[in-house]
C-alpha cells in the first residue's frame, strides 16, 4: 500500500486547497427594468418573470417596514 514517507507541509496543503474556492453567483439584467437579478427567478424590483407580471412591484427597495 502506498503511504507518504513525509508529512505534507502546511504550505503545500493550502496551495492545494486554494482551488476549492466558491465561484460567484451568476447575475443577469432583468429584461424589463434592467436591474441585476439571478437567472430563472422573479425580478425583486419590478416583479416580472418570463415577460409577465407575477408579483406586485416593490415600492420600498430596502425591505423596511415603515
Amino acid at each position: 500500500m502506498a503511504v507518504p514517507k513525509q508529512k505534507q507541509s502546511h504550505s503545500r496543503t493550502t496551495k492545494r486547497r486554494s482551488q476549492h474556492k466558491i465561484s460567484s453567483p451568476a447575475i443577469n439584467a432583468c429584461p424589463q427594468c434592467h436591474s441585476p437579478r439571478r437567472p430563472h427567478r422573479v425580478c425583486p424590483v419590478c416583479g416580472t418573470y418570463a415577460g409577465r407580471q407575477v408579483l406586485e412591484p416593490d415600492t420600498d427597495h430596502h425591505g423596511h417596514e415603515h
